[in-house]
């Protein structure tokens, strides 16, 4: 996983319904789990506010990804990019960009 700013993404304003269900399923493939399993207590609900993406729901169970680091949302970059939105142990709004090959 790359870490990168945000001032250095350019995310995309629209997930098209495919779009949605790849980021899902990449998503709950990159933690290791399959989409029926995990989607029974982590549910992701998508949103366009600032950009398009697939976010859990506050109420929701928190998904611990590495360290100390809690996912946020998950969403694509207009350069077809998937990067991960995590807070990190001094909750701070991270980015990752994920490729296929860390699967």
């Amino acid at each position: 996983m790359k870490t990168v700013t945000v001032d250095k993404l350019l995310f995309k304003k629209h997930l098209s319904e495919n779009e949605q269900i790849t980021m899902k399923d990449f998503l709950y493939t990159w933690v290791g789990g399959s989409t029926k399993g995990l989607d029974d207590f982590f549910h992701l609900e998508y949103t366009e506010d600032v950009f398009a993406k697939m976010e859990k729901k506050t109420n929701d169970t928190d998904l611990l990804i590495s360290g100390d680091d809690y996912f946020r949302y998950i969403t694509g970059t207009e350069n077809n990019q998937i990067v991960i939105g995590f807070l990190d142990s001094n909750s701070e709004l991270k980015h990752r960009i994920i490729s296929p090959n860390e699967i």
